[in-house]
């Protein structure tokens, strides 16, 4: 469930829909209120097919002249590239539930998306369904262009056996700062336990920083997003804590500069991972595991620890021609009911305010989703930002370069990024 986007999909995408049209979202007026049958897509993901059918079914019930017609997002490049390329032709569905929110500024400029917050009740409803979590998916503007839906936060996942054999609490790490975090790894790896200590991806694509630099900035900050006002924010005493902590991790040898073949957690290569909810069923029982939140300089409670959202989250269309259909469809689609089905069917955390308050039964009936649901109150989304894949590509070349192979000074890599960012979200 990791992403699976390149910026080359990306680009091109973006050139045409570019071409296509200009400004802001579409919508207003009458359109708003306009009512019949829609056409919405899902993710092709099995848990999420599942969840689909049952909600267009349930809808479909009790509104005989307002349809959902529902199919799986189509085949290509990427999802946001299928998305861009719809928008191009004008034939983009009412909504989709499989919107990136680093996509959405993209998607937005090309004047595909419509203001949910162009809806009488739009804001109200988004900012009480989600909570002080909802105000990271507001445009520049100030309006959203996406509804925040479900996220996958992410943490540290540990192997038990591997920790064991090593000498370490598996039961009760100390994994909660960076020195402890270093030391357990050093002991792992030096008692021939694991090869590594974890292994996140070291490849070049621009969302990789959201499974290494990205959740553990969000800790160290208290939930500071990448770019803020405009402004990049990793030029900072925590930006270089962050870069340092892990550009020591790949010096000694504690994490791998390579790419690997497969999932190098299940595969007894690395003792830890980083990684969401959906890993549960994921892992199975190849892995006796346990989790942590991600480490911070200096060991922040576990119930202040913020980490990376990893949402999806839906857009209303502007091709859409029965807008005022699709806007019950998507409150009815995010109700409490609904937002219940969704984590029972799929394990993924609705955007929802108080989740593990809203669904005690579900929580008690599957602890091992708890930690999920109290993490998903404190998450850090990507920035809604201009030039959101550029920003995220840009960063992501030069930590590499910095972090990943030592190549170059931090304080340098942090300062000549940020400028660089700085001017990629000015452009507009």
């Amino acid at each position: 469930m990791r992403r699976s986007m390149t910026i080359a999909a990306f680009a091109a995408a973006g050139a045409l829909t570019l071409t296509a049209c200009g400004g802001g979202g579409g919508g207003g007026g009458d359109a708003l209120d306009a009512r019949g049958d829609i056409t919405i897509w899902y993710s092709n993901n099995e848990a999420e097919i599942q969840w689909g059918k049952q909600m267009v079914e349930a809808w479909n019930a009790e509104h005989p002249d307002e349809q959902i017609k529902a199919q799986e997002i189509p085949a290509g490049d990427s999802s946001e590239a299928v998305i861009s390329a719809a928008i191009t032709a004008g034939n983009a569905p009412c909504l989709i539930f499989n919107t990136s929110p680093a996509a959405v500024p993209q998607f937005e400029k090309a004047g595909g998306l419509v203001s949910l917050s162009s809806f009488e009740d739009g804001d109200d409803y988004i900012n009480a369904r989600s909570g002080d979590n909802a105000a990271q998916y507001a445009s520049a503007d100030g309006e959203f262009y996406q509804m925040p839906w479900k996220s996958n936060p992410v943490v540290i996942f540990y192997n038990k056996a591997m920790f064991t054999a090593a000498g370490l609490d598996p039961e009760a790490p100390a994994l909660a700062t960076y020195d402890e975090f270093l030391d357990a790894a050093r002991t792992l790896t030096a008692s021939g336990a694991a090869p590594y200590a974890i292994y996140p991806s070291p490849a070049s694509q621009f969302f990789q920083s959201w499974f290494d630099f990205y959740p553990l900035y969000g800790a160290e900050t208290g939930g500071t997003l990448l770019v803020e006002d405009g402004e990049a924010t990793f030029d900072s005493d925590a930006g270089q804590a962050v870069s340092e902590f892990w550009a020591t991790m790949y010096e000694e040898g504690l994490a791998g500069q390579e790419e690997f073949n497969g999932d190098s957690f299940v595969a007894g290569n690395s003792a830890m991972t980083i990684a969401g909810p959906w890993a549960i069923d994921y892992f199975g029982d190849d892995v006796d595991w346990g989790t942590v939140p991600v480490p911070t300089s200096s060991g922040t409670p576990a119930e202040e620890t913020y980490t990376f959202s990893d949402a999806k989250n839906v857009g209303l269309f502007s091709a859409c021609e029965a807008k005022g259909t699709a806007w019950d469809v998507l409150k009815f689609a995010t109700s409490e009911e609904q937002d219940g089905q969704l984590l029972e069917l799929t394990g993924q955390m609705p955007l929802r305010e108080d989740l593990t308050g809203a669904y005690p039964d579900f929580f008690a009936a599957n602890p091992a989703y708890e930690v999920f649901g109290d993490q998903a109150g404190r998450v850090v989304e990507v920035p809604n930002v201009a030039n959101s894949i550029e920003v995220w590509q840009t960063f992501r070349d030069a930590y590499s370069q910095a972090v990943i192979f030592g190549e170059g000074e931090i304080p340098s890599f942090l300062t000549d990024t940020a400028a660089e960012v700085d001017a990629l979200v000015a452009q507009g």
